[in-house]
């Protein structure tokens, strides 16, 4: 379902195809910088699964936990799945606080949602050290995750259109912990300098963005989309 956000043409975050090496990726950014890939997996029989209809037959009885779209403080509400669905996957109201809105996104049961992910086609790239761990979600249009920031990871949008803001560690954004994001790019984005503005993108089908370790992020879903991470902890 296309949301009421509009998206915004302009991209400054890097993009690398399929050519990229992974000594490039390690030289080039990941302890550096962020950058989307496009064309670097196939994930189209991931995709066909993640449909509507197919995950509420597989999955519609199971619970799923949602966490608030809020910072620091999350509470945490555990609801079937067919009921997030058809209840509560809406989109955001402007006026609703992040504590007050539940985000289906990485609380997963790997005993139930595993033969899922057995499908899914994670990046080719891995930083030294660290381990995968997949973070599957399906939210609605003007939802998202406030500024907040952690490992580092790759993003990939399965269905919908997402947008990204970023900032370096070393630059703290100007945000309020409960304010949702699509409260921030309405109230706080448009009276930035442009010194403060974010590296930002909105992301399609099939695109993966990177992060790095510790860079701050916030979220914003254009429509009703599904995506999954892949956290290298």
């Amino acid at each position: 379902l296309a949301g009421t956000v509009p998206e915004e043409p302009r991209c400054t975050v890097e993009r690398a195809d399929a050519s990229l090496t992974y000594s490039l990726f390690l030289q080039r950014f990941a302890f550096s910088r962020p950058v989307i890939l496009s064309g670097v997996t196939d994930n189209s029989a991931f995709r066909a699964l993640c449909t509507r209809e197919k995950l509420l037959a597989a999955f519609g009885p199971f619970p799923v936990r949602l966490s608030t779209a809020n910072t620091y403080s999350y509470r945490k509400v555990d609801v079937p799945f067919q009921e997030y669905v058809e209840h509560l996957l809406k989109p955001q109201d402007p006026a609703r606080l992040g504590s007050d809105t539940l985000y289906f996104f990485g609380d997963n049961n790997f005993t139930e949602w595993g033969p899922l992910f057995q499908h899914y086609v994670p990046p080719p790239f891995r930083i030294p050290g660290t381990s995968p761990a997949y973070s599957f979600g399906i939210a609605g249009s003007g939802s998202g995750v406030p500024f907040h920031w952690h490992g580092p990871g790759f993003s990939e949008v399965i269905f919908g259109r997402k947008r990204w803001f970023l900032y370096p560690p070393d630059k703290t954004p100007h945000f309020h912990p409960n304010e949702t994001t699509l409260a921030w790019l309405q109230h706080t984005y448009p009276t930035l300098p442009p010194a403060q503005h974010p590296l930002e993108c909105t992301l399609h089908p099939g695109e993966v963005l990177y992060f790095p370790d510790r860079w701050w992020h916030a979220t914003l879903n254009l429509d009703t989309s599904v995506f999954i991470s892949t956290f290298l902890g």
